[in-house]
């Protein structure tokens, strides 16, 4: 149990004695912002004062003189009724051995028991994966890692958008250079695909089907569009796994479209809340949360890309999670109420689906914005970025801040290695304790760590206590850049650390190893911390 916990317990043993039934979730303990106000504190006693009829400096002394003080080594009221807490150094001390004994495992939450499915990227199978895809790759598998870690149990999905305008272009950009590989004069128009891995792709589907292929017809160009669809998202595949970002499923909006589906969808589930007018269907989603009703089906009888996405949306839905999360380009603002309100149309609560919107990047070098490779002469790819500054440099910085603000990602600061660096100066704390502890490998390290007192170790100490209170609060805020934030301030509380105290100390080897022992379980913590963000922790710099 942390700390914290036990201290709720404690406040509602004491209010017990006053017939006042309480739990965990009706207190708040806070880490104390001063040394001088104690190492954490609470307001309850002004937030209940009132309902005993009590002032809240008079419910304060009562609960101070009524607290179990084991853990506790005082207790001081402050201001109109503040109860500041001053704990024991070996119960916070203790924190060194839970670490080290539950390893990688400490943080982690308990079973939720809740189902929880992501879809991210979903980028339409066309050409490399950009920079708006790479932070939403980023976004989405952090906070995959960060549910996972806090004890959710969490599906990776991709849709691939593979029936639409882009894939025929796709098709047609391919048929022109596959003509031009036969000498065929032809230009290719300016709303086709100009990337050369186009060019490339023709060049494979001639060596192995060339020869059977024949201009204008309709098989030879279905087969094709799809030969150049499977390859692009090969390609994205390969890239995301470069990324260390593996999907646990692929959705094809072809098989949602199959045998009529949507249209069955539309007909069977949605009828009463559909209504036509200029020849269009459209859907009453106003009758929910949305500020106009929308079109599902156009006035030339095609679906709207809405429809289709309903249906998708159900049968995710279908499969038993409790909440569906999309992780989407910030573009896509309208989006949400109106597939909310769709899913209110079948019963659901509006909060079955969340939606992350994710803001734009701006690469910047040299005080520069940079918007083309010079390589390909278009964007900058995802594959083209993590060999520039590496993958740990890319997936730290796209999530360091919340994905609902702008980016400005600093080419210059992310290749530095210093402690500008904000990745750097993690890994390297990692990598730092890491020669410590080889160093002194000839030690025993105590796991009790019974003579840590200085500042810089309580100041430390109380750092790695606050991780499991971290996940538990990032996790459903879905806010992984709170977990960058922490590995900062755990950072420079290891360097602090280090700088101030004297790790080895041959002459003193009683306090030796009780450094050593929190020298172990803050490298635990920070690897644990950073595996969350999908970023390494290195023993060597």
């Amino acid at each position: 149990m942390s700390i914290e916990n036990s201290l709720k317990n404690k406040i509602i043993d004491a209010f017990k004695k006053l017939n006042v039934s309480l739990s965990e979730q009706d207190i708040v303990i806070e880490n104390s912002r001063s040394p001088e106000h104690g190492d954490y504190a609470t307001n309850v006693a002004l937030k209940y004062a009132s309902r005993l009829g009590k002032k809240p400096i008079e419910l304060a002394n009562f609960l101070k003189g009524n607290l179990d003080m084991s853990e506790i080594d005082h207790i001081e009221i402050a201001g109109p009724g503040f109860i500041n807490f001053f704990i024991k150094n070996d119960a916070i001390n203790s924190i060194v051995k839970k670490i080290i004994l539950e390893g990688d495992k400490y943080g982690h939450g308990e079973d939720k028991h809740k189902k929880i499915n992501v879809e991210f990227v979903s980028a339409n199978p066309t050409g490399d994966l950009h920079l708006g895809h790479a932070r939403c790759a980023a976004v989405g598998d952090s906070i995959c890692r960060l549910y996972e870690f806090a004890g959710y149990d969490v599906t990776r999905e991709f849709y691939v958008n593979n029936a639409g305008n882009q894939i025929r272009t796709l098709g047609l950009s391919l048929d022109i250079r596959l003509r031009q590989l036969h000498g065929e004069k032809i230009e290719l128009p300016d709303d086709s695909y100009h990337a050369n891995d186009i060019i490339d792709i023709a060049k494979q589907y001639d060596k192995e089907f060339g020869k059977d292929y024949k201009v204008g017809d309709a098989k030879c160009l279905a087969h094709l569009t799809e030969y150049g669809m499977k390859a692009e998202l090969k390609k994205i595949e390969k890239d995301l796994e470069l990324f260390r970002t593996k999907f646990d499923i692929y959705s094809f909006e072809t098989d949602v479209r199959k045998d009529h589906h949507v249209e069955d969808v539309l007909k069977n589930k949605f009828s009463k809340y559909s209504y036509i007018q200029d020849g269009a269907t459209f859907l009453r989603t106003t009758d929910f949360l949305d500020d106009k009703d929308r079109a599902v089906i156009k006035s030339d009888g095609s679906f709207t890309y809405l429809m289709p996405d309903i249906a998708y949306h159900l049968i995710k839905l279908s499969r038993g999670y409790d909440q569906l999360i999309d992780v989407l380009g910030a573009d896509h603002h309208g989006y949400i109420n109106r597939m909310k309100s769709a899913l209110m149309m079948q019963g659901y609560s509006k909060d079955v689906l969340e939606v992350e919107l994710v803001q734009v990047v701006r690469l910047i070098k040299d005080g520069e914005e940079v918007k083309m490779s010079k390589r390909t002469g278009t964007g900058v790819s995802l594959r083209e970025l993590c060999e520039e500054v590496g993958v740990d440099a890319t997936r730290y910085f796209f999530v360091s801040r919340a994905a609902s603000s702008h980016l400005d990602f600093d080419l210059n600061l992310a290749s530095e290695q210093s402690s500008n660096n904000p990745v750097y100066y993690a890994q390297y704390a990692h990598a730092r304790i890491s020669k410590v502890l080889e160093t002194a490998k000839d030690i025993k390290i105590d796991l009790d760590a019974p003579l840590l007192k200085e500042k810089k170790e309580m100041d430390l100490l109380k750092l790695l206590i606050e991780f499991p209170k971290l996940i538990e609060i990032s996790a459903p805020k879905r806010a992984p850049h709170m977990v960058a934030t922490y590995i900062q301030s755990l950072a420079a509380a290891i360097h602090g650390f280090y700088s101030e105290c004297r790790v080895i100390d041959r002459d003193h080897l009683d306090v030796t190893s009780s450094r050593l022992a929190l020298m172990k379980a803050s490298q635990i913590v920070m690897k644990n911390a950073l595996s969350v963000l999908g970023v390494s922790a290195p023993d060597k710099m």
